[in-house]
Protein backbone atom coordinates (compact mmCIF):
# COMPACT_ATOMS: atom_id res chain seq x y z
CA UNK A 1 0.00 0.00 0.00
CA UNK A 2 2.27 2.33 0.67
CA UNK A 3 4.99 1.99 -2.37
CA UNK A 4 2.10 1.41 -4.65
CA UNK A 5 -0.57 3.40 -4.05
CA UNK A 6 0.91 6.53 -1.62
CA UNK A 7 4.58 7.05 -2.54
CA UNK A 8 3.92 6.65 -6.28
CA UNK A 9 0.66 8.97 -5.96
CA UNK A 10 2.73 11.87 -4.50
CA UNK A 11 2.66 11.08 -1.32
CA UNK A 12 6.08 12.05 -0.29
CA UNK A 13 6.09 13.02 3.33
CA UNK A 14 8.39 10.03 4.87
CA UNK A 15 6.50 10.39 8.15
CA UNK A 16 3.04 10.12 6.99
CA UNK A 17 4.48 7.04 4.84
CA UNK A 18 6.05 5.28 7.94
CA UNK A 19 2.54 6.48 9.98
CA UNK A 20 0.56 4.52 7.18
CA UNK A 21 2.98 1.62 7.26
CA UNK A 22 2.18 1.73 11.00
CA UNK A 23 -1.42 1.26 11.49
CA UNK A 24 -2.95 -1.75 11.23
CA UNK A 25 -5.98 -0.87 8.65
CA UNK A 26 -7.57 -4.07 8.79
CA UNK A 27 -7.89 -3.46 12.99
CA UNK A 28 -10.85 -0.76 11.38
CA UNK A 29 -13.04 -2.07 9.27
CA UNK A 30 -15.58 -4.79 9.61
CA UNK A 31 -14.40 -8.12 9.77
CA UNK A 32 -15.99 -9.26 6.54
CA UNK A 33 -13.71 -6.27 4.57
CA UNK A 34 -10.71 -7.38 6.17
CA UNK A 35 -8.84 -8.57 2.97
CA UNK A 36 -9.95 -5.51 1.31
CA UNK A 37 -8.46 -2.91 3.82
CA UNK A 38 -5.42 -2.32 1.78
CA UNK A 39 -7.30 -2.05 -1.77
CA UNK A 40 -7.53 1.94 -2.93
CA UNK A 41 -11.06 2.27 -2.06
CA UNK A 42 -13.39 3.22 0.69
CA UNK A 43 -15.14 0.94 2.66
CA UNK A 44 -18.69 0.64 4.56
CA UNK A 45 -17.99 0.66 8.18
CA UNK A 46 -21.69 1.10 8.89
CA UNK A 47 -24.22 3.86 9.78
CA UNK A 48 -23.90 4.95 5.58
CA UNK A 49 -20.20 6.05 6.62
CA UNK A 50 -17.29 4.89 5.22
CA UNK A 51 -13.66 4.28 6.19
CA UNK A 52 -11.82 6.93 3.59
CA UNK A 53 -9.07 5.16 1.09
CA UNK A 54 -5.88 4.89 2.31
CA UNK A 55 -5.04 7.55 -0.55
CA UNK A 56 -7.08 10.09 0.78
CA UNK A 57 -5.97 9.67 4.14
CA UNK A 58 -2.23 10.37 3.74
CA UNK A 59 -2.98 13.61 1.36
CA UNK A 60 -4.69 15.11 4.09
CA UNK A 61 -2.54 14.22 6.43
CA UNK A 62 0.56 14.85 4.14
CA UNK A 63 -1.09 18.69 3.82
CA UNK A 64 -1.50 19.32 7.78
CA UNK A 65 2.26 19.42 8.04
CA UNK A 66 2.34 17.86 11.27
CA UNK A 67 5.75 17.74 12.95
CA UNK A 68 4.95 15.92 16.27
CA UNK A 69 4.29 18.45 18.68
CA UNK A 70 0.59 19.66 17.05
CA UNK A 71 -2.60 19.48 19.12
CA UNK A 72 -5.65 18.35 16.53
CA UNK A 73 -8.55 18.43 15.87
CA UNK A 74 -10.56 15.70 13.53
CA UNK A 75 -13.92 15.41 12.77
CA UNK A 76 -16.11 12.58 11.47
CA UNK A 77 -13.85 9.64 13.36
CA UNK A 78 -15.81 7.18 11.35
CA UNK A 79 -13.66 4.11 12.41
CA UNK A 80 -11.12 5.67 13.93
CA UNK A 81 -8.15 4.74 11.69
CA UNK A 82 -7.41 8.57 10.42
CA UNK A 83 -7.35 9.02 14.57
CA UNK A 84 -4.63 6.26 14.61
CA UNK A 85 -3.00 7.61 11.96
CA UNK A 86 -2.65 11.25 13.28
CA UNK A 87 -1.77 9.63 16.31
CA UNK A 88 1.32 8.63 14.85
CA UNK A 89 2.35 12.32 13.77
CA UNK A 90 1.28 14.74 16.63
CA UNK A 91 1.30 15.07 20.25
CA UNK A 92 -2.74 15.15 20.71
CA UNK A 93 -6.00 14.26 18.76
CA UNK A 94 -8.99 15.39 19.62
CA UNK A 95 -11.70 14.02 17.49
CA UNK A 96 -15.21 14.36 17.11
CA UNK A 97 -18.02 12.08 15.96
CA UNK A 98 -21.71 12.05 15.01
CA UNK A 99 -23.01 8.72 15.65
CA UNK A 100 -22.57 7.14 19.01
CA UNK A 101 -22.06 3.61 17.46
CA UNK A 102 -19.19 4.69 15.61
CA UNK A 103 -17.60 6.43 18.61
CA UNK A 104 -17.36 3.69 20.37
CA UNK A 105 -16.46 1.23 18.64
CA UNK A 106 -13.51 3.87 17.26
CA UNK A 107 -12.65 4.14 20.92
CA UNK A 108 -12.62 0.16 21.38
CA UNK A 109 -10.42 -0.02 18.39
CA UNK A 110 -7.91 2.66 19.39
CA UNK A 111 -7.90 1.48 23.36
CA UNK A 112 -6.88 -2.32 21.92
CA UNK A 113 -4.01 -1.08 19.69
CA UNK A 114 -2.83 1.00 22.99
CA UNK A 115 -3.50 4.30 21.12
CA UNK A 116 -2.99 6.74 23.81
CA UNK A 117 -3.26 10.56 22.66
CA UNK A 118 -6.69 10.43 21.20
CA UNK A 119 -9.91 11.55 22.53
CA UNK A 120 -13.18 10.88 20.74
CA UNK A 121 -16.20 12.80 21.65
CA UNK A 122 -19.74 13.06 20.16
CA UNK A 123 -21.33 15.91 19.01
CA UNK A 124 -22.19 18.47 15.93
CA UNK A 125 -18.67 18.07 14.28
CA UNK A 126 -19.53 21.32 12.19
CA UNK A 127 -19.20 23.04 14.98
CA UNK A 128 -15.56 21.91 15.89
CA UNK A 129 -14.69 21.57 19.60
CA UNK A 130 -14.32 24.99 21.01
CA UNK A 131 -13.34 24.23 24.70
CA UNK A 132 -10.32 22.21 23.06
CA UNK A 133 -9.15 25.50 20.91
CA UNK A 134 -6.91 26.68 19.53
CA UNK A 135 -5.68 23.48 17.04
CA UNK A 136 -2.71 23.64 14.74
CA UNK A 137 -4.36 21.09 12.64
CA UNK A 138 -7.65 20.52 11.62
CA UNK A 139 -8.72 17.53 9.49
CA UNK A 140 -12.02 17.22 7.96
CA UNK A 141 -13.55 14.26 6.78
CA UNK A 142 -16.47 15.14 5.43
CA UNK A 143 -17.94 17.24 2.17
CA UNK A 144 -18.99 21.46 3.44
CA UNK A 145 -20.72 23.91 1.77
CA UNK A 146 -17.90 26.31 2.85
CA UNK A 147 -15.18 26.08 5.72
CA UNK A 148 -17.59 26.06 8.64
CA UNK A 149 -17.19 29.20 10.68
CA UNK A 150 -16.32 27.61 13.79
CA UNK A 151 -13.46 25.78 12.10
CA UNK A 152 -11.76 28.62 11.21
CA UNK A 153 -12.09 30.19 14.33
CA UNK A 154 -10.87 27.32 16.27
CA UNK A 155 -7.47 27.40 13.54
CA UNK A 156 -4.67 28.77 15.49
CA UNK A 157 -2.26 30.94 13.90
CA UNK A 158 -0.40 29.33 10.94
CA UNK A 159 -2.37 26.23 11.64
CA UNK A 160 -3.50 24.73 8.83
CA UNK A 161 -7.10 22.96 7.88
CA UNK A 162 -7.99 20.64 5.46
CA UNK A 163 -11.19 19.67 4.22
CA UNK A 164 -13.43 18.46 1.02
CA UNK A 165 -15.83 21.09 -0.66
CA UNK A 166 -18.85 19.99 -1.89
CA UNK A 167 -19.37 20.77 -5.53
CA UNK A 168 -21.85 19.69 -8.03
CA UNK A 169 -19.61 16.91 -9.33
CA UNK A 170 -16.89 16.39 -7.57
CA UNK A 171 -15.75 17.28 -4.10
CA UNK A 172 -12.40 19.56 -3.75
CA UNK A 173 -10.26 18.69 -1.03
CA UNK A 174 -8.47 22.16 0.16
CA UNK A 175 -6.00 23.50 2.38
CA UNK A 176 -6.82 26.29 4.18
CA UNK A 177 -3.84 28.44 6.03
CA UNK A 178 -4.59 30.50 8.12
CA UNK A 179 -2.57 34.54 8.47
CA UNK A 180 -4.04 36.14 11.36
CA UNK A 181 -8.28 37.10 10.11
CA UNK A 182 -6.94 36.09 6.36
CA UNK A 183 -7.17 32.32 5.20
CA UNK A 184 -4.60 31.46 2.09
CA UNK A 185 -6.56 28.52 0.28
CA UNK A 186 -4.99 26.09 -1.97
CA UNK A 187 -7.12 23.22 -3.67
CA UNK A 188 -5.28 19.93 -3.63
CA UNK A 189 -7.88 17.87 -6.11
CA UNK A 190 -11.06 16.19 -6.54
CA UNK A 191 -12.39 13.94 -4.33
CA UNK A 192 -15.55 12.40 -2.85
CA UNK A 193 -16.48 12.56 0.95
CA UNK A 194 -19.96 11.60 2.57
CA UNK A 195 -21.47 14.85 3.30
CA UNK A 196 -20.86 16.85 6.78
CA UNK A 197 -24.02 16.78 8.36
CA UNK A 198 -24.87 19.76 11.31
CA UNK A 199 -25.47 22.70 11.99
CA UNK A 200 -22.86 24.95 9.63
CA UNK A 201 -23.18 21.89 7.06
CA UNK A 202 -25.81 19.74 5.26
Amino acid sequence: MVERQLRRRGIGDERVLEAMGRVRREAFVPERHARQAYADSALPIGSEQTISQPWIVAAICQALELQGSEKVLEIGTGSGYSAAVLAQLAAEVWSVERHESLAETARATLDSLGVENVRVSVGDGSLGLAEQAPFEAIAVHAAAPSAPRALRAQLAEGGRLVLPIAGEEYDTLTLLRRHGEELEVQPLGPCRFVPLIGEAGF
